[in-house]
Parts: C-alpha cells; structure tokens; sequence
C-alpha cells in the first residue's frame, strides 16, 4: 500500500494550486463549470484518465448543462492526504485547459441527524431502510451519493412534536425486498394503504420513513 501522507485542514488552507478546491465533511471538493455539457463529458473523461495514471480514484458527478463535480479523500488513510492534494492540482490544470472555470463556493455536503437515547436499536432500521452500512456508529451510502446519517445521543426524550421523515425511491422490483429488511430490522409498518406507490415505515423511536416506487402514480 502506498505511503499516505495525511493533510490537516490548517495545512491544506497554505497550499498553493488547490483555489478552486474546498474542504467540507473530511474530504476534498470542487464545482467546474464547463462551456458545455459535452465539454464536461471529455473533463470528466480526462480526470478519470488522470486518476488512473496516478492510481488514485475521485468521485465524479457530471450534470447538465455542464458541471463537473468532484470529491478526493483517501479512504485507505481515512483522510485527505497528499495524494489528493496532487490529483486535485492536476484536475485544476486539466480544466484551465478545457475554459471549465471553478465555482469555490459550490460544493456542499449534507447529514442526517437522528436524536435518540439508544442509538443501537435504531440504527440498524436505518440502515436496512436506506441500503446503507455502519461506518464509525453513523451509516453512510455504499455508493457515495446518499447523505451520511448520524446519531445524536439523548440524556432524555425530546418532549416536542418535531418529527421528520424520509423518502427512499427504490426500483419498483425491489420494493417488497427492501420492506422486508426494513421490517427485520426492527421496523414498524405503519400503513400500506398507498401501495404501490410508497409504503410508511417506522423505526422503534416512531422516526417514519416512505419506501417509494413509481407504480400506482396519480
């Protein structure tokens, strides 16, 4: 395994050629916009060559009408290291060269907080109902495009109404499959009564969620 050279916050901030690049949740994070979609499509395809030569892999999301973005940490050092810190200089060059001009203020990243007093008997609903696995106690997506759910310890019940739910589409064939685990996971049915359309679950703490597919639409 290569020698990782992990990058504190306070020293990536003295760096030169990361301008276009902004630190947010533990990793490394740039917006380009190119002069169009397809212009995005070949910086896209040249980062991935890039990565490739430096074996070294961000991940890309390409957009209409031509955004780029991309987010570099090294999940073998559990850290931004140095290699990102040269992968990201190198992926700056490549769009200067390609007019895709940065957008600093762009890049964002967004959790989910849980309030709960006993965090272990909730989380594994979650992470049934979301496809997600554990990571550190949170639940994050194994693709990377989900947001990250964390648990916020309780000293007592919240004594408010504030609730929240979230919608998890899924494809229609899965459905069943993912209200199965859901279930087995110590998951509450609420009501099936919108079926096919979604389907209202619930952890122990009453927390709802909506299973949805596109079938039975109005």
């Amino acid at each position: 395994m290569p020698a990782y050279i992990a990058v504190s916050a306070e020293e990536l901030a003295t760096l030169e050629g990361l301008e276009g690049w902004r630190l947010v949740l533990d990793a490394l994070h740039a917006q380009f916009r190119a002069p169009s979609f397809s212009a995005a499509a070949t910086l896209t395809s040249a980062i991935a060559d890039a990565a490739d030569a430096a074996d070294h892999h961000p991940d890309i999301d390409l957009r209409h009408p031509g955004i780029v973005r991309v987010s570099a940490r090294t999940h073998a050092a559990d850290a931004v290291t140095m290699h990102d810190v040269e992968l990201a200089r190198t992926i700056s060059k490549m769009a200067a060269r390609a007019a895709a001009v940065p957008e600093p203020a762009a890049p964002q990243a967004v959790e989910i907080c849980i309030d709960t007093m006993d965090a272990a008997r909730i989380r594994p609903f979650w992470a049934a109902v979301l496809g997600y696995r554990e990571s550190g106690g949170a639940l994050v997506d194994p693709l990377r495009i989900g947001p990250p759910v964390w648990f916020q310890d309780m000293s007592e019940p919240r004594s408010d109404r504030d609730r929240f739910h979230i919608d998890v589409s899924v494809p229609h064939d899965q459905a069943h499959a993912r209200l199965a685990a859901t279930l087995s996971a110590g998951g509450v049915l609420v009501t099936d009564r919108f079926a096919r359309s979604w389907w209202i679950v619930a952890d122990a703490d009453g927390n709802e969620a909506c299973i949805c597919t596109w079938q039975d639409r109005k």
